[in-house]
């Protein structure tokens, strides 16, 4: 057991986060998914089997954090991989953007990834070994109206990548983020079927001319994730279609 990787995936009971956890579970590392809901998480437990477990819990409780990690460590002993997967959206014009929803999506998308980024790093750092990956979006490649906070908590998340992998990586810990482009998931897939127009938009400056899939950017994370990316560190990695370089 004690050669096994331990990674922790965040919002890993759907979505991107269920085909990322999926994908390090296939690479026979033991794999904790972390998220708000529980049934969701025990769905994905069944299918992943016995290389997971999961943990209930809201990110955005920051001074829970450090007993969050000092559980996983009691558990299993060393943390190798974090993917700081979980995040929240909030669609309205601008200037109907209050200080408090503003706040909320900064609280869990920007402030729970450092707290969080922190506290595993600490327990990295002895072992002068880890990979931390963060999850962008093309909010911080391009402007897309009615996501200001979101936008905001993205660029965050991409300037972290780099003064974390400044900070981490001449101790042996890599720091990388993919930056999903427009990707087939059941949420997205109704927001853009509900908008037709949105989603041509979508399309025609999609070079490639579709959209991704899950997995698409679970083969990203893992790149990152595995020694294939042992000397890279501090990057952002588009997996987009072409999305933002496209016209």
């Amino acid at each position: 057991m004690s050669d096994t990787k331990i990674a922790i995936v965040t919002g890993g009971g759907s979505g991107l986060g269920y085909a990322i956890a999926q994908k390090l579970v296939q690479q026979d590392i033991q794999t904790i998914i972390i998220g708000r809901n529980q049934q969701k998480l025990d769905a994905a437990k069944r299918e992943f089997g016995g290389r997971c477990t999961c943990i209930a819990f809201d990110l955005s409780k920051l001074a829970e954090i450090p007993q969050l990690v000092d559980r996983i460590m009691q558990e299993h002993g060393r943390i190798d991989i974090l993917v700081n997967n979980a995040g929240i959206n909030m669609k309205k014009p601008f200037t109907e953007v209050s200080d408090e929803d503003f706040q909320r999506i900064i609280q869990t998308n920007v402030n729970a990834v450092f707290a969080l980024s922190r506290e595993v790093a600490k327990v990295m750092l002895p072992h002068r070994r880890g990979a931390i990956v963060n999850i962008s979006s093309m909010a911080s490649q391009y402007g897309i109206p009615k996501v200001i906070a979101y936008t905001a908590s993205k660029s965050a998340i991409e300037g972290m990548t780099r003064a974390m992998a400044v900070d981490l990586s001449p101790e042996g810990i890599r720091v990388n983020c993919v930056a999903p482009g427009f990707i087939a998931t059941d949420m997205s897939a109704k927001a853009l079927d509900d908008d037709p127009e949105r989603k041509n938009k979508v399309l025609s400056r999609t070079p490639m001319g579709t959209l991704g899939t899950p997995e698409d950017v679970a083969e990203a994370v893992y790149f990152f994730a595995s020694d294939a990316s042992k000397y890279v560190t501090g990057t952002v990695l588009p997996v987009d279609g072409g999305n933002s370089i496209g016209f």
